[in-house]
C-alpha cells in the first residue's frame, strides 16, 4: 500500500473510532488490505518452498540407450540419457557407475569442419531449466571393455550429479542403427 493509502485508511479508522463505530467494524476497514498482505506472503513462501524462487530442483530423466558393441570393432560402447533440469539453477553430471563395473568415461564430441574427436571431461552441464541429451554427435557415457552383451538387455546405471541425488536408470541395449527417435 502506497503511503497516501495508508493515510486515507487511518484517517477512515480514526473518524470511526470518534463516531462510536464498534471494533468489530472498524477492523473491516483494514481487513481487505491486510487480508491481501497475508495471502501474497502464504503464496510467496510456498513457492519458495518448492523450489520456485531461483533454489535448486533435482534433475529428472528417463530411461536410455546404449549401442551394442559390433563384433570387430574396437571393444566399446557408450550410453545415452535425456537428462532435464526443472530448476534455475544450473546442475553437472560428474560421474557414472553401471551394473558391470569398470570405468565409465563422461566425453564431449568436438566438431571441426567435416571432422571431429572426442574428449574426455570431468562433468557435462545441465541447463537450468533445460536438458542435457546426449546423443552420438554430442555427449555420452564411454564405456570401454564391455561384457557381451545382447539387443534388448536392459542395463541399469547410477549418474551423479553435483547439486541433486544420484539418478537410478535403465538403458536398452540397441543394435547399430537401432538408435531411439
Amino acid at each position: 500500500m502506497r503511503a497516501r493509502e495508508r493515510s486515507e485508511v487511518a484517517k477512515r479508522f480514526e473518524v470511526a473510532k470518534r463516531f462510536g463505530v464498534p471494533a468489530s467494524e472498524r477492523f473491516g476497514v483494514a481487513g481487505p488490505p491486510v487480508g491481501a498482505a497475508v495471502l501474497a506472503l502464504a503464496l510467496l513462501t510456498g513457492w519458495t518452498a518448492v523450489g520456485g524462487a531461483g533454489g535448486p530442483r533435482p534433475v529428472q530423466a528417463g530411461d536410455g540407450w546404449m549401442l551394442l558393441p559390433t563384433a570387430g570393432a574396437a571393444s566399446a560402447t557408450a550410453a545415452f540419457f535425456t537428462i532435464r533440469n526443472p530448476g534455475d539453477v544450473p546442475d553437472e553430471l560428474t560421474s557414472a557407475e553401471w551394473e558391470f563395473g569398470g570405468p565409465i568415461t563422461l566425453k564431449r564430441h568436438l566438431h571441426q569442419g567435416a571432422a571431429g574427436r572426442w574428449e574426455p571431461v570431468s562433468a557435462l552441464p545441465v541447463p537450468g531449466r533445460g536438458e542435457l541429451a546426449m546423443s552420438p554427435e554430442d555427449a555420452d557415457l564411454m564405456i570401454a571393455a564391455p561384457p557381451p552383451l545382447k539387443p534388448g538387455r536392459r542395463v541399469t546405471f547410477t549418474l551423479a550429479f553435483r547439486h541433486s541425488p544420484p539418478l537410478r536408470l535403465t538403458a536398452t541395449v540397441l543394435p547399430p542403427g537401432g538408435r531411439p527417435r
